[in-house]
């Protein structure tokens, strides 16, 4: 990162200079468009989210911490804008249930073991099928565990960033991406189960 262009760009839009707006755009546009288009994939939401977030650091450039750093804190606000985004268009969804993340339970109480198809993974002929798969499981989680595991899992953010983003707990962020693997886990091993083969 280039902190001194930061400051510089940070100084400039605290002194409402003319073209501070184009270079914040300039700067950090497409990475807020790339972080609100892995949480909502969605275009249209996607793009709203990112004009939103740079709207909001123009008009708040003020709470900015100078301490901090400047693309972290345009993160946060592109993260929340897209959080909300997915909130208005899908309303909030119930908890992820048990049933969703625990593997099958036989007729004796047991778990039933899931299929390991992790070794199939580097399958040339896999690849665009597990994309699809799991971009379709990631969108099938709450908007709140979907949120919590795109902003640790992809985009690499930390609990507290992430906890203040959706404004909960740390530990409930921890849950969520847990509860969030797990739900990955089994919608992608039922998926990719092995064909029975016929008993001779």
């Amino acid at each position: 990162m280039n902190v001194d262009g930061d400051a510089g760009l940070v100084q400039a839009l605290l002194r409402g200079d003319p073209d501070a707006c184009d270079r914040l755009v300039e700067r950090y546009g497409e990475r807020v468009y790339r972080l609100a288009s892995h949480l909502t994939d969605s275009a249209d939401d996607a793009e709203e989210a990112a004009q939103s977030a740079l709207v909001t650091a123009v008009r708040t450039i003020g709470a900015f911490q100078s301490d901090a750093s400047f693309g972290s804190w345009l993160d946060a606000l592109a993260a929340r804008a897209a959080y909300n985004r997915m909130l208005a268009r899908e309303r909030k969804r119930e908890a992820i249930a048990m049933e969703d993340v625990l593997p099958p339970i036989d007729g004796n109480g047991h778990f039933e073991p899931m299929n390991d198809w992790s070794a199939r993974v580097e399958s040339p002929e896999l690849q665009g099928e597990l994309r699809h798969a799991m971009t379709a499981a990631v969108q099938a989680l709450p908007p709140d565990h979907r949120a919590a595991l795109v902003l640790h899992d992809v985009e690499g953010m930390g609990d507290t960033d992430i906890a203040d983003v959706l404004g909960i707990g740390v530990g409930a962020v921890r849950a969520r991406v847990h509860q969030s693997r797990l739900f990955l886990r089994k919608r992608l091993a039922a998926r990719h189960e092995p064909a029975p083969t016929l008993a001779r």
